[in-house]
């Protein structure tokens, strides 16, 4: 295996972990307005990814750098094609890590209340972007012969991106929705379970019609497992959830995360950025990357530095493990 190819599966690997991670935050600030009641309620779920929603965005900017440095042609591209989608969902990652920030710096109830808008909105609006992105990635976009894009953003806006873009963003609330079942304790701990049953379900039928749609074009023996490994762990993470067993429920819901990703970037190698004028323009792992002495220094830095902030990473999620409530929030807390 070449290093270009190595590096396709680690920017694929970072991808998932993305999406793993971010996607329960995203779909927690959906449920501030889904699922919360109160201002207390609205407290415990900001409080349970109050402390890893940022190490989370982590993965966003590690994703982005490593396709920079590995795949200049791929980045230049996808940048300048989905200028105006990315840059939506830079400003909204920009005002919600600020939400979360200023929402209890004063007591007035309407600066408290905008900043709850924030949340929701900009949870909602990237989790379902991203959907739209890498939907028209696997579809293939117009790329001349010079390897630019040449659509425009209503190209973006197709069927089968609008779905990708329903499926995840259905895909993160239910997944937020477990998370929130697994971390809390009392009423609202049963209401997000019961809800996200209802989310499972729109999540299966909506992920199973972009799945299958996504397999008869452009899949594979290999993605066809990826696409079974997904339905069938999406259908286990309800039973568990079901069964009150939320932990198995939130690891299989985020198996599901894995294998629909991991399907999407199966049906893509060895493109990186498929063309619909013509095969020959697509922008592949090899036309598209940089140069094997720059790929070599890359994998040496990522052997060392990166399982240093995964074992990081992962001693936060250690620390912060235990379920919180109403209770715990203070009657006097901003």
């Amino acid at each position: 295996m070449e290093l270009h190819d190595v590096w396709f599966v680690l920017i694929a690997v970072l991808w998932i972990g993305y999406f793993f991670l971010e996607g329960f935050d995203f779909g927690v600030g959906v449920l501030t307005k889904l699922l919360a009641r109160d201002r207390s309620e609205r407290r415990v779920l900001i409080n349970t990814i109050g402390p890893v929603w940022d190490g989370n965005e982590v993965w966003l900017l590690t994703a982005g750098g490593a396709t920079f440095a590995a795949f200049p042609e791929w980045y230049a591209t996808l940048f300048s094609g989905f200028y105006l989608p990315l840059l939506l969902i830079l400003i909204c990652l920009i005002i919600r890590g600020v939400a979360f920030e200023y929402r209890h710096k004063r007591p007035e109830d309407r600066w408290q209340t905008n900043w709850e808008h924030a949340i929701f909105w900009t949870s909602l609006i990237p989790a379902f972007l991203w959907g739209v992105a890498f939907a028209n990635i696997a579809r293939g976009v117009k790329i001349d012969r010079d390897l630019e894009y040449v659509g425009t953003f209503w190209d973006l806006l197709n069927p089968y991106a609008i779905l990708g873009g329903l499926v995840t963003l259905s895909l993160f609330t239910f997944h937020g929705a477990v998370f929130t079942a697994l971390k809390t304790v009392g009423d609202i701990r049963m209401r997000a379970r019961k809800l996200a049953l209802g989310l499972g379900l729109a999540a299966a039928v909506l992920g199973l019609g972009f799945l299958v749609w996504t397999q008869v074009s452009k899949g594979d023996g290999t993605s066809l497992v990826a696409m079974i490994v997904a339905v069938v762990a999406l259908v286990g993470a309800v039973g568990m959830l079901k069964a009150g067993r939320e932990g198995w429920s939130f690891a299989l819901s985020g198996v599901t995360i894995a294998a629909a990703v991991a399907m999407l970037f199966l049906t893509l190698f060895p493109n990186v950025m498929p063309s619909s004028l013509d095969p020959a323009w697509s922008l592949t792992v090899t036309n598209a990357s940089s140069s094997p002495y720059t790929l070599k220094i890359m994998t040496w830095c990522a052997g060392i530095a990166a399982p240093l902030v995964m074992l990081y990473q992962g001693w936060t999620y250690w620390v912060f493990r235990k379920r919180i409530g109403t209770q715990h929030i203070a009657a006097d807390a901003h």
